[in-house]
């Protein structure tokens, strides 16, 4: 056989930039040293050694998810897959669901919910604010659901659904399992699974808890596993059969060669969260995220949601119309190394507060990378006066 030539690729040396850029958008988000080390070794998939491993991170999800559930286990995929096998399970053709929608991801519930055969209604959110409990009820009342999906918070626009645990309530009065998207907002904020009557949990590895891309966490109440267990039709998903991967995170079985590194760092990133105490976690991100809002604020830039629906985890920034989004991304990365995000269809951008991102250098140098980037862009901001708010409120906060 003739082999052909190989192709000239470029190193990846000569692709990445010189300087790391500071990931201050919507995820990834910067990893621990310990996370990062624990990502770069490799174990066998089974053994003593992983089932050792596997045992803590479940014991650690519990306390990050706040429940007593043994059905925690780990996605080998980005959320988008722990939020289809939430769906994919639960979602029997012609079960009827009720999909709450404030915006993109919201919406890809609802989609995965159709696409596995789910009757499914959807209640749209008025723009840039939460749903309310009562619109909730209103369709409740009427539908005879199954299953309800909804986001504790909307990363595409910044939404929070603040009457959450009053939704899950209503769900579970009126006979429904109750699925959550938490992929933003899991150790950024309050998130109590048993207490709130969540059925169905779902996190990235690579927004709250720090950890990397491709990795996530799933959780099932017992009702909803009860539920898996005994459904009718077939699971069209191999991979995302949740009874099958029950096998390997419970019983030790073979299921598919697991992501082992991600893993690995999964369980660095969870341990260093219960080193660090949830109410400690969710002191840090309330401080950090109010303190940076008030530096936008102060700087003469609009925030894109009202207080009482505004998602700390993830900030959106409305742009005057006579500046580019895009261009001020541009900038911020090219000359200042700070990376952060844009939105869909929105002319805002958006600045992550999870994780490693809830630091006060980290701040620092990104509300002045955007500050500097607005004024290269063409647009007036007052610098002096959002930094000086910036470490105002942030060392109000050390005092308080």
């Amino acid at each position: 056989m003739k082999y052909p030539t190989p192709p000239t690729v470029i190193p990846l040396d000569n692709i990445l930039p010189d300087e790391p850029l500071l990931m201050m958008g919507a995820g990834p988000v910067p990893i621990p040293p310990k996370v990062a080390m624990a990502n770069s070794l490799i174990i066998n998939h089974l053994g003593d050694t992983m089932n050792a491993v596997i045992e803590q991170v479940k014991t650690m999800g519990r306390y990050v998810f706040q429940t007593n559930s043994p059905h925690v286990m780990g996605v080998a995929g980005p959320a988008s897959a722990a939020m289809e096998m939430a769906i994919a399970n639960l979602v029997e053709p012609g079960t009827r669901v009720l999909s709450i929608c404030n915006g993109l991801f919201s919406k890809r519930l609802a989609e995965m919910a159709t696409r596995v055969g789910g009757d499914v209604t959807i209640l749209n959110a008025p723009d840039k604010r939460a749903v309310a409990a009562e619109e909730v009820e209103k369709l409740l009342k009427t539908g005879k659901f199954q299953i309800v999906t909804v986001v504790q918070g909307e990363t595409s626009n910044t939404v929070w659904n603040r009457d959450l645990i009053e939704i899950c309530r209503l769900g579970k009065q009126y006979g429904c399992l109750n699925i959550v998207d938490a992929v933003c907002t899991l150790s950024t904020m309050p998130m109590e699974m048993d207490e709130w009557m969540v059925d169905a949990i779902i996190t990235g590895g690579q927004k709250g808890l720090s950890s990397i891309p491709g990795v996530s966490l799933i959780a099932f109440s017992e009702e909803a596993f009860t539920r898996i267990s005994a459904r009718n039709s077939p699971m069209a998903h191999w991979c995302l059969d949740a009874r099958l991967a029950h096998q390997f995170w419970h019983n030790h079985s073979y299921h598919y060669t697991a992501p082992v590194s991600g893993i690995l760092a999964l369980h660095e990133a969870l341990r260093l969260i219960g080193d660090e105490t949830l109410p400690g976690r969710f002191r840090r991100h309330a401080q950090c995220s109010t303190a940076l809002q008030r530096g936008v604020l102060a700087m003469g830039l609009k925030l894109l949601i009202e207080e009482d629906s505004r998602l700390n985890s993830v900030v959106g920034i409305e742009l005057p119309e006579t500046i580019s989004a895009d261009q001020v991304r541009h900038i911020m990365s090219q000359v200042h190394k700070v990376e952060i995000s844009g939105a869909f269809g929105l002319p805002i951008v958006r600045i992550g507060q999870m994780g490693e991102q809830s630091r006060a250098p980290n701040l620092f140098r990104t509300l002045h990378a955007l500050g500097s980037a607005m004024r290269a862009a063409g647009g007036k901001v007052d610098m002096p006066g959002g930094m000086a708010e910036l470490e105002r409120s942030l060392a109000s906060e050390v005092r308080g």
